[in-house]
């Protein structure tokens, strides 16, 4: 009995063979396409998806290198621009500089005709004044001259004179 248990019979043997032939027969005939279908799906999903993730990978440098290029186009532009303004701080400063320069050449220039006018003005009234001064000193010593008709003889004797031997 011990070794029936551990060796089989023939006719076991040959049934479990059939039954094993049938099962290979099934899955060879039903089973394996379609694992191996699923097997290959898979496959190419999975090879899909690496495609994908090189050309993602593809995309990101590309767009690391276009924004690197944006970057750097915009730190130029803003140099030119700062480049720009700078100048025209510049410039700004240089027209106020030359306003100030002319304004301050006219205020001078107005001032010297100022002095001027009022040299003029105050040379014209001291003319003025030295003329009624000494229209008044001459009236004076006219007056005083001619209380004194003796010496009124005199002078006009001596005129006459002169008048005639010229």
């Amino acid at each position: 009995m011990g070794t029936t248990l551990i060796t089989p019979g023939v006719g076991l043997l040959f049934w479990m063979t059939i039954s094993f032939l049938i099962l290979l027969f099934i899955l060879g005939k039903f089973g394996w396409p379609v694992i191996m279908k699923m097997i290959r799906e898979r496959e190419e999903l999975i090879q899909k998806s690496l495609d994908e993730a090189q050309i993602a990978r593809n995309e990101m440098a590309q767009l690391k290198f276009s924004n690197d290029q944006l970057l750097k186009q915009a730190m130029e532009e803003r140099d030119v621009i700062l480049k720009e303004a700078h100048l025209q701080s510049e410039k700004m400063m240089e027209e106020t500089k030359l306003r100030a320069l002319e304004e301050s050449q006219r205020i001078v220039l107005s001032a010297r005709d100022s002095i001027n006018y009022e040299k003029l003005q105050a040379l014209t009234e001291l003319k003025n004044q030295i003329a009624n001064f000494s229209i008044e000193i001459v009236e004076k010593v006219l007056e005083e001259e001619l209380s004194n008709k003796e010496l009124d003889k005199k002078i006009i004797e001596k005129r006459v004179s002169d008048f005639t031997l010229n």
